[in-house]
Parts: structure tokens; C-alpha cells; sequence
């Protein structure tokens, strides 16, 4: 199975956020034990480290999360077909449409994300960390 984490659910993960880390480090734990693959867009590591910055108020250390990060997901380009792509679809959360755009090139299964309500009547499931593992039991 392929998965899209988008931005919200690995800053869960990797600032440990209190309320969704839990699940956030289910959803990547799965990466390890069976068959399914977590992807991220390009775009969105440079907003996570950007995020990652600001929280940790150091370069070096969200550098360090962002390695952490890539050794357990797939980084996806983000094309020019990509950006056209989401531009067509003229939502109202450019950065939601681009994800979206990404995912339908890349044939992912699922979307995970705590912003469902942005990707609502797309044809890749949009779901949050507990409803999708909820889904797996």
C-alpha cells in the first residue's frame, strides 16, 4: 500500500506533538513491519523543515529531523505537470491541491492527513492517522 503523509501528520511525528504523536509514529512504524510504502511530496520537506525550525529554534537539529525523517520515507518530485495539475483543480488550499496532484501521479492508495476536509470528494481516501490505522484492524 502507498501512502502520503502530508505535512501536518510528520510534524506530529517528528516534533512529537502532544495528542498525535501516538499515532503518527504508528502510521510510520508501518513502513518497517509490512508492505507499505510513506511517501512525501519535495515541496512539503522544505515546509517541514521550516516548521521544524521555527519549533526547535535550531537549524542543526531540524536538519538532524529531516535526515531522521528521510530514512524512513520516500521523498516524490513535484513536476510541472504536477503544479498544472493542482492549479486545474482550483482549490482553495493550493498546498493541499499540489499533494493531491503528486499522489494521482504517483498512484497512491491513501492520503494521511489531520486536514481531511481539504481533499473531500477526491478518488484517493483522504484519512486522518487513527481513522486509516482503525482501518487496518
Amino acid at each position: 500500500m502507498k501512502l502520503l503523509i502530508d505535512t501536518n501528520v510528520i510534524l506530529d511525528y517528528l516534533l512529537a506533538r502532544p495528542g498525535f504523536y501516538d499515532d503518527a509514529f504508528r502510521v510510520f512504524s508501518l513502513a518497517a513491519f509490512d508492505e507499505t510504502y510513506e511517501f512525501v511530496s519535495s515541496s512539503a520537506v522544505t515546509d517541514i523543515f521550516y516548521h521544524v525550525k521555527k519549533e526547535l529554534h535550531d537549524s542543526y537539529a531540524a536538519q538532524n529531523k529531516v535526515r531522521e525523517l528521510l530514512r524512513i520515507i520516500t521523498v516524490l518530485d513535484v513536476t510541472q505537470t504536477d503544479i498544472l495539475k493542482a492549479l486545474e483543480l482550483h482549490w482553495k488550499d493550493f498546498e493541499d491541491a499540489v499533494q493531491f496532484a503528486v499522489a494521482l501521479a504517483n498512484h497512491v492508495d491513501v492520503i494521511i492527513t489531520r486536514n481531511q476536509n481539504g481533499f473531500e470528494n477526491t478518488m484517493i481516501p483522504a484519512l486522518s492517522p487513527s481513522d486509516f490505522l482503525a482501518s487496518l484492524e
